[in-house]
């Protein structure tokens, strides 16, 4: 998620509502598992010694703050992983963001299927009235950020941190039914002109896809819907058999924010965006949509159709990722207190870092991913 001006109220709001978050828990391994530094093939293009001493800092630099997973891919092989104490192999760990990476693809499966089209308005039925602007809001905006909802992702400006959008919609107001009050947004700019990073506008496009799937207004059926779809499409094929989406009583998949995998299984995510929707030659969504989430949108040129991407971004907003460190094809899944999914095609590398580290405070981790990036032969 994008760094613009994050308050460290807002690291405070997590930790005062983690009890109502129930995945939070599943953070927590019942047992400690595997801390330590593990090569895990003997053919890497990287000796032992140089990939050990460009991971230790992750877990040993002050810095760096908290690393809890550090997974390393090359050409669909882990190489290298370290686990901070209490974490391991087995523990699952939420995504905040990166989940919307996830969204983005099933949204492209449901559209090579047939179900939902990308440039036609989404019908949204709060949208449905005469001469409401929000009826000309397309997926494409949707994915791009750009549909000009008023949306207020954290606290900026006079905006403290019990009034933004995403802690009032996860954990307040509306976290008994996420999506609508995503939905009774009013607009603030015009569909399609406007940049605009929300969790809100994830979780409009995860009730449009629950909604393409079944008619039923049941929490259980949407839920149970949802879940089957991602888990038929994406998660068992992709074998992320640890995947565990969250639900709101509404039973409207939490796509914005609130997914639950181990380290190992965010890696074959990545790798799956990497080869372009394929899994072991299978090409399990059109390589037009991959291509289509890692291209610059209109109104940022560091984010595609919801993936960022290594580039300088407009108008002098905050950094994102490592412009000028890294090759400029470089993208990534990111989430909230440091979780990335970077992928770069030139290295045929997936990295996978998840902790906790404060938005603000993420600059040394960006430059320590761009050195572990450096350490690999393009190819």
């Amino acid at each position: 998620m994008p760094r613009n001006k994050f308050r460290p109220a807002a690291t405070a709001f997590c930790a005062i509502f983690a009890l109502a978050l129930a995945g939070c828990a599943s953070e927590q391994p019942k047992k400690p598992a595997g801390p330590g530094f593990t090569m895990t093939v003997d053919d890497a293009s990287v000796s032992e010694e140089k990939l050990s001493k460009v991971i230790a800092p992750f877990f040993e630099d002050p810095a760096l703050s908290e690393t809890r997973a550090l997974v390393v891919m090359e050409g669909g092989r882990v190489v290298a992983e370290r686990y901070a104490p209490g974490y391991g192999p087995d523990t699952r760990l939420i995504s905040w963001s990166m989940a919307k990476s996830v969204t983005a693809v099933l949204v492209g499966m449901m559209v090579a299927d047939g179900r939902l089209a990308l440039d036609t308005p989404a019908i949204v039925p709060e949208w449905q009235t005469p001469r409401d602007g929000r009826a000309k809001i397309t997926l494409r905006h949707l994915l791009h950020m750009s549909s000009g909802l008023d949306h207020t992702e954290m606290a900026e400006g006079g905006v403290e941190i019990f009034d933004a959008d995403t802690p009032r919609m996860l954990f307040l107001d509306g976290r008994e039914n996420v999506a609508r009050y995503a939905e009774t947004r009013p607009l603030e700019a015009i569909p399609g002109e406007k940049f605009e990073y929300s969790t809100a506008t994830s979780h409009i496009l995860s009730d449009i896809m629950t909604r393409s799937l079944t008619d039923s207004k049941d929490p259980a059926v949407r839920r149970d819907a949802m879940l089957e779809y991602a888990r038929g499409r994406l998660f068992e094929p992709l074998g992320m058999t640890s995947a565990i989406p969250q639900f709101d009583r509404n039973g409207t998949i939490l796509g914005g924010s609130m997914i639950h995998a181990t380290a190992r299984d965010w890696a074959k995510f990545g790798e799956f965006l990497r080869n372009n929707g394929a899994v072991r030659s299978a090409q399990m969504m059109p390589t037009s949509w991959t291509r289509f989430m890692k291209t610059q949108s209109p109104n940022d040129k560091s984010y595609g159709a919801h993936l960022w991407l290594n580039h300088k971004r407009n108008d002098g907003r905050d950094q994102v990722l490592f412009p000028g460190k890294a090759p400029s094809d470089v993208f990534a899944a990111l989430g909230h207190l440091g979780q990335f999914v970077v992928v770069s095609p030139q290295h045929r590398l997936t990295i996978v870092r998840l902790g906790n580290t404060q938005d603000d405070k993420l600059n040394p981790i960006d430059d320590q991913l761009a050195k572990l990036i450096s350490v690999f032969p393009k190819r």
